[in-house]
């Protein structure tokens, strides 16, 4: 399965829980979380979203 990922920067409070649940796809740009793929098939995506205090991550199944 692959995810379309997106972040609303106004919502994010920049706590980092998403970098350290799946580093290979969120980093911080300019003091806030940013996908640095817009589309992945990590899973950890749906942990990160999950854990979003803020749910400012947003996934979007993309059929194959």
């Amino acid at each position: 399965m692959k995810y379309k990922v997106s972040v609303d920067r106004e919502k994010c409070i920049s706590c980092g829980i998403c970098i350290s649940v799946c580093p290979n796809v969120f980093e911080f740009k300019d003091g806030k979380s940013n996908p640095k793929v817009k589309i992945t098939d990590e899973e950890c995506v749906i942990q990160a979203k999950e854990q979003c205090p803020v749910h400012a991550i947003k996934i979007e199944k993309i059929e194959e």
